[in-house]
């Protein structure tokens, strides 16, 4: 839901870095679309309609569109009958001044890793498929930081689960990095925001060397990260559409 293209991105930051003001962050409110997104999900819960576009991150999602990467598809509208409106992006359980995104969504999941781990995966990313150096990317990451603090990191307690991966290596100067460690060289941790209903046992039977590290936190390897996303997911999906579909029945 970015308010700008990549080029218009540019500017805008380049506008602001003259002017010895902070620049928008696609982690804040200003560079974002963020009343648009909860006016889609909040027509979708209503209705089961909304619209949708793409951004074009690099040259090959572009190429299918006939566009330049960095910018956007034109909106369109959501199929007709779908059953569910899955969101991935940096703001699905915002809430600000100027949005709520959270209040209409049914089940906000986190996937987050340590922000070492985080910054490791941003440089390699930025550097090896978009071309930047590792001082572009640096001084990205210190540009967001305000942004990321107060509005990424608060929304991580508003999900009803995280799955925060952690290394198992040391990550201690990301800027140096030469790779990104693997999910065999992490652990993940699962904490559900309500314990109550989930089947721990069944959870610590079925992933292999996972363990309780918290009454509401289980740990698995991170090899068992799909896996356990899949044990723990798929129930309350499948409740969610149960519950839906008795509604659409009465």
């Amino acid at each position: 839901m970015h308010k700008y293209d990549r080029a218009e991105m540019k500017r805008v930051i380049a506008d602001a870095e003259a002017r010895n003001e902070p620049a928008p962050t696609h982690f804040g409110p200003s560079a974002n679309e963020l009343r648009e997104l909860e006016s889609i999900f909040s027509t979708y819960g209503e209705t089961g309609n909304g619209k949708h576009r793409f951004y074009l991150h690099n040259d090959e999602e572009a190429a299918s569109y006939g566009q330049q990467a960095g910018t956007f598809t034109p909106w369109e509208s959501f199929p007709e009958h779908t059953d569910l409106l899955f969101y991935e992006g940096l703001h699905g359980a915002y809430v600000g001044d100027d949005a709520d995104v959270a209040q209409h969504v049914d089940l906000t999941i986190g996937v987050v890793p340590v922000v070492n781990l985080e910054w490791i995966q941003k440089i390699h990313r930025d550097t090896s498929g978009r071309g930047y150096s590792v001082e572009a990317v640096t001084h990205t990451i210190l540009r967001r930081m305000s942004d990321y603090v107060n509005f990424i990191c608060p929304q991580f307690s508003r999900t009803h689960i995280n799955f925060q991966r952690v290394p198992i290596v040391d990550t201690s100067n990301p800027f140096i990095a030469r790779d990104i460690p693997t999910l065999d060289e992490s652990m993940v941790v699962i904490r559900f925001r309500d314990p109550h209903g989930v089947d721990f046992p069944y959870l610590l039977t079925m992933i292999h060397d996972s363990f309780m590290s918290r009454p509401n936190c289980i740990v698995v390897p991170g090899g068992k990260m799909e896996l356990a996303m899949q044990l723990v997911l798929s129930p309350i999906i499948l409740d969610l559409m149960e519950k839906k579909w008795k509604r659409s029945a009465k």
